[in-house]
C-alpha cells in the first residue's frame, strides 16, 4: 500500500500543507483522509491519464499565446464570455502541483493550495477560475449534473476561495472548457479531432471554511471514523479483512 509522507502531527505548531485533492478526500470519504493523512496510508493510485494531459499542456500553451496579445481566445468568443486570460508573473506557479495558488488558514492551522489551469479576467476586473477536462462521449458535453461531478463543482469553489482569500476580486462564475474526442472519423490518420465545449458554473465557496474545520477535527482524533457507507475503498478493505479471518 502506498505511503503519505506528509503526516498531520497534532503537536505541531507548523501550518500543515494540504492541498485541494487531499480536502476533496475528506469530502469523498473521512476514513481514507484519516488513514492517508494521519496514518501514511494512502490510497492505491490510479492510472496516470496521459493523453488528459496532454490536452491540458496544449490549452495552456494556446491561451498563453492569447495572453500574451491581451486578446480573447475564439471560444471565449464564440461562447459569449466577455474577458481575456489573465495576465500575472506568479501564473506558472499557480498552476504548478507542488506550489499552485495557497492560503494559510490560522483558524485549523492548514496552509492549503491548488493548482489551477487558467484564469481569467472579464471586463469588471473580476478573476474568473477555468478548468480544462478532456474525455470521449459519443453526446456532447454540455451540462455537468450528474453526482460523480459535485468534486469539479467544489474544485472550482475551493479555487475561488483561495484566490479571494490572496485579495483579487473573483467572479463566481467559473467554466469547464471541455474537449470530447470524436470517434467518429472513418480513419484515425495520426490526428484525433475533439468537439470543445465552454460550460459555465455559478460557484458558491459558503462551505469551504467549515469543511476546512471538520477536515481538521477528523485528524485530531486518536482513532480513524468509521468506514464511509458508499467508499469502495473501505468496501473492499472489510471484504479483504473478512476473507484473512475465514469468515
Amino acid at each position: 500500500m502506498p505511503r503519505s509522507r506528509n503526516l498531520f502531527d497534532p503537536e505541531s505548531s507548523t501550518p500543515y500543507k494540504i492541498s485541494r485533492s487531499g480536502l476533496e478526500l475528506f469530502a469523498d470519504c473521512p476514513r481514507c483522509f484519516y488513514f492517508d493523512k494521519r496514518l501514511g496510508l494512502a490510497r492505491p493510485p490510479g492510472f496516470p491519464f496521459n493523453l488528459n494531459s496532454a490536452v491540458d499542456k496544449l490549452l495552456k500553451r494556446e491561451f498563453d499565446d492569447f495572453r500574451q496579445s491581451g486578446l480573447p481566445h475564439p471560444l471565449m468568443t464564440q461562447s459569449g464570455v466577455d474577458a481575456v486570460p489573465f495576465a500575472h508573473p506568479d501564473l506558472e506557479k499557480w498552476r504548478s502541483n507542488f506550489t499552485g495558488i495557497r492560503f494559510e488558514h490560522r483558524p485549523s492551522g492548514f496552509l492549503v493550495f491548488g493548482a489551477v489551469d487558467d484564469l481569467w479576467q472579464n471586463s469588471h476586473g473580476e478573476l474568473i477560475v477555468v478548468d480544462y477536462k478532456a474525455t470521449s462521449k459519443a453526446a456532447e458535453i454540455t451540462e455537468l449534473n450528474e453526482d460523480w461531478h459535485q468534486g469539479y463543482k467544489r474544485q472550482l469553489e475551493i479555487y475561488q476561495w483561495l484566490l479571494r482569500r490572496n485579495g483579487f476580486p473573483v467572479s463566481s462564475t467559473a467554466y469547464w472548457i471541455y474537449a470530447n474526442g470524436d470517434s467518429t472519423a472513418e480513419r484515425f490518420d495520426q490526428t484525433l479531432r475533439f468537439r470543445m465545449t465552454v460550460i459555465p458554473y455559478s460557484g458558491s465557496d459558503d462551505w469551504v471554511e467549515g469543511h476546512i474545520m471538520d477536515a481538521r477535527e477528523c485528524l485530531m482524533k486518536d482513532a480513524p471514523p468509521a468506514p464511509g457507507d458508499e467508499c469502495s475503498y473501505c468496501e473492499f478493505a472489510a471484504s479483504r479483512t473478512v476473507y484473512a479471518n475465514g469468515s
